[in-house]
C-alpha cells in the first residue's frame, strides 16, 4: 500500500516516540538516519522524502547504561538529547498523588457516568503509602478500577486494591 509512515504525516509538526529505549539496534540506526538527514524513504520507494519535525522522545530505561552496554547507540543518544528532563518515579514524589488521584477520579467519573465522585481523606493516605512500582499508570489504573467498582461516590480506602507484591 501507497501509506505515509509517522514521520512523514508528523512532518511540519512533532513526533513523539515513546519508550525509545525500547528500539532493536537495527530501528535505532534508521531513526537516526532518518533525524540525522532529514529524509526518509518509504519502502520499497528509491525517492527520498524530505521531512522537517521536531522530536520528542520518552523511556524509563537507563540510556546512558546501555550506551555502555552497547545496546542503545550512543550517536542516537545524542542526537535526541538536546533537552533532557527528568521525572522521578510517583514513590519519590508523593506529594503529587492526590492531585493526580483527583484527574484521574473526575476523567473516569465523567467516562463511566458516575456523577461526582471523591476521595475520602483516609483514601490519599493509603495512595500515598504505597510504592507505585507501576507509576502513575498503576495509579490510573487504580483509580479506575476503584470507580468502576464502586457502590458509593465516596471512595473507601477499601475501595483501592493495591498489589501485594510491591516490594520497591
Amino acid at each position: 500500500e501507497d501509506r505515509s509512515g509517522r514521520f512523514e504525516i508528523a512532518s511540519g509538526g512533532t513526533l513523539f516516540l515513546d519508550e525509545i529505549g525500547n528500539l532493536t539496534l537495527p530501528l535505532q540506526a534508521k531513526i537516526l538516519s532518518a533525524i540525522q538527514n532529514r529524509v526518509i524513504n518509504r519502502v520499497g520507494s528509491s525517492r527520498a522524502t524530505p521531512i522537517d519535525i521536531r522530536l520528542i522522545s520518552a523511556t524509563n530505561m537507563p540510556l546512558y547504561k546501555m550506551v555502555q552496554e552497547r545496546s542503545f547507540r550512543e550517536d542516537l543518544l545524542y542526537r535526541i538529547n538536546t533537552v533532557e528532563i527528568s521525572i522521578p518515579a510517583l514513590r519519590e514524589r508523593k506529594e503529587d498523588i492526590p492531585l493526580l488521584a483527583d484527574h484521574f477520579t473526575a476523567m473516569y467519573a465523567r467516562k463511566y457516568k458516575k456523577g461526582d465522585v471523591r476521595l475520602e481523606n483516609q483514601s490519599y493516605q493509603k495512595l500515598q503509602e504505597y510504592s507505585w512500582p507501576g507509576n502513575i499508570r498503576e495509579l490510573q489504573h487504580v483509580i479506575e478500577r476503584a470507580i468502576i467498582l464502586a457502590d458509593t461516590n465516596a471512595l473507601k480506602p477499601s475501595d483501592f486494591l493495591l498489589s501485594k507484591q510491591a516490594g520497591f
